[in-house]
């Protein structure tokens, strides 16, 4: 087996943990292949037996030559980790560093558990959804993705006019701080502290939802995902923020975006004793009721 490793800088904390994991992979025989800006990193804190691992830089030097990728870090670790998978088909596996952790699931007290279940391939592939998103001119040309959502944001204190098109046929005008479109695994990111619903994954929808509305009526709406969506932008200032996940950048007002569903999916590990609605209640403590 060959694997792939993907990560972030980790609190001190996290060290022997992470030396833990590279550990278990070399009695396996592992073949492991680092990411050079977190490689970098790893060397200065464990010991890597550099003479055993190889290092890449881009997204081509791995499709088609690796089993899986180590996501090491917390659910933006993942958001990062995917620009690097892209449509290659290589399931990531999370093992979580940060804080909440839905995407990165597995914790630093599972590791060696959760090792030992990959190995032995007692594991389900969980297939996401991603956005796709085009332009006028070309935004995010390199990879134009997203998994939780894409974000149109204002800049300043005036609210914007976001005129939204679903399959042609006009919506609504969205007057607000900004537009969320998010998928079913976004729906338990950004869109659900604006009010959006949360979707169990594999659903086939989009949602839509403003960002502080002024007019108290409007609300998240959730769409098919074979849905075309198309945005108008309007108001006071020149310049919006455009965010597909974790990427951000400055556009004009005179920018047309349009949303839909990617070709592609991504592809996530989850181990046999973990499900969406474990997480869901572990995740948002939704079990912590002293009537339970």
């Amino acid at each position: 087996m060959k694997v792939a490793i993907y990560g972030r800088n980790f609190d001190l904390g996290f060290k022997e943990y992470v030396k833990r994991f590279f550990e278990i992979l070399n009695s396996n025989n592992i073949e492991i292949i680092i990411y050079k800006k977190f490689f970098d990193f790893l060397k200065k804190e464990i010991d890597l037996e550099a003479d055993s691992v190889s290092v890449f830089s881009k997204h081509f030097e791995i499709k088609n030559d690796v089993d899986l990728l180590f996501s090491i870090g917390g659910d933006g670790t993942i958001l990062d980790a995917i620009t690097i998978v892209r449509d290659s088909g290589i399931p990531i596996v999370g093992l979580n560093t940060g804080r909440l952790g839905f995407l990165a699931s597995i914790s630093k007290d599972e590791i060696e558990t959760a090792l030992k279940a990959i190995f032995a391939k007692e594991y389900t592939i969980d297939v996401r959804s991603l956005l796709k998103l085009e332009s006028s001119s070309g935004l995010f040309n390199d990879f134009p993705f997203s998994l939780n959502e894409i974000a149109i944001q204002k800049v300043d204190s005036a609210m914007i006019t976001v005129h939204a098109y679903i399959d042609g046929e006009f919506l609504n005008s969205y007057w607000s701080d900004g537009l969320l479109v998010s998928t079913p695994t976004g729906s338990t990111a950004y869109s659900l502290s604006v009010g959006g619903p949360i979707i169990v994954p594999q659903s086939g929808n989009f949602i839509i939802s403003p960002i502080s509305p002024h007019n108290l009526t409007v609300r998240p709406i959730v769409l098919r995902d074979s849905s075309r969506l198309q945005l108008k932008l309007e108001g006071r200032s020149l310049n919006y923020i455009l965010s597909l996940d974790h990427r951000s950048l400055m556009i004009k007002n005179t920018e047309e975006i349009f949303i839909s569903k990617a070709e592609f999916k991504v592809k996530l590990i989850k181990l046999n004793n973990n499900s969406f609605y474990k997480t869901l209640r572990n995740k948002l403590m939704w079990g912590i009721d002293k009537r339970n």
